[in-house]
């Protein structure tokens, strides 16, 4: 094990992890009008329309493949008799499509950024360097993917990526094991290190923010032609606030 080794599978990640959890800190005391995604739905709808549900489901899909294959060890797929084979069948399968669907829904979102004016001059430097991660890392995926499975050079990964992760979050960093991996998944790993760091200094943080008062919040009433409106007590939370 090399100095190299140490710092790619060592250091860098968790550099990554400290600038992405004190950014995320930071970004929410100091920037809290800045959480946002800064929407362009008012400049143009009909290809976001398009791309976004494409990327976002993706993506979405795309991070629970990652959660099953990093997280969960091989023995406990196999504990629920999930064979190897049939899991990494059922990977490829769903992953490919989802990577797809992802890496289509990216392609439109840049191309509408790219070709709408008005959607072009709110584009920021910013958002330039998150597209170009987020391509990064997501072309590297589908493409280390796809490489190994269809040349026939099947690479299992949670015999080295999955435990070199795992061993991170336990603070037993492992970094001989990604070391000993295919180029194609080291690079994918660092493409996603630096889009980790990068995440609290773009709009990818809306990723933590949910409506979820809206559930629950009490609608307003602007204007009522209901001619008994007042002659019963509203309940909690429902109380007129004015004319």
């Amino acid at each position: 094990m090399t100095a190299t080794d140490i710092l790619l599978w060592v250091a860098v990640p968790y550099a990554a992890l400290g600038v992405c959890l004190v950014g995320h800190v930071w970004r929410y005391r100091y920037d809290k009008f800045g959480w946002t995604t800064r929407s362009s739905q008012l400049y143009e709808n009909r290809l976001l329309r398009l791309g976004s549900p494409l990327f976002h489901y993706g993506i979405v899909l795309v991070v629970l493949g990652h959660v099953l294959g990093l997280v969960l060890p091989e023995s406990w797929t196999e504990a629920i008799g999930v064979s190897e084979s049939a899991y990494h069948a059922i990977s490829f399968t769903l992953g490919t499509v989802a990577g797809v669907a992802t890496v289509l829904g990216l392609a439109i979102l840049i191309y509408r950024r790219r070709t709408v004016g008005p959607v072009f001059s709110a584009t920021t430097r910013n958002d330039k360097v998150m597209y170009l991660l987020l391509a990064l890392g997501l072309a590297l995926g589908l493409g280390t993917t796809l490489y190994y499975t269809l040349s026939g050079q099947v690479h299992d990964y949670r015999q080295d990526v999955s435990p070199w992760f795992r061993s991170i979050f336990y603070f037993r960093p492992e970094p001989e094991l990604m070391a000993g991996a295919p180029l194609g998944f080291q690079l994918h790993a660092l493409a996603a290190c630096a889009l980790f760091a990068f995440w609290p200094f773009s709009r990818l943080v809306h990723v933590w923010s949910a409506p979820v008062a809206y559930l629950t919040r009490p609608y307003i009433v602007y204007r009522s032609r209901d001619e008994a409106l007042g002659t019963h007590r509203p309940p909690r939370g429902w109380e007129r606030v004015g004319q």
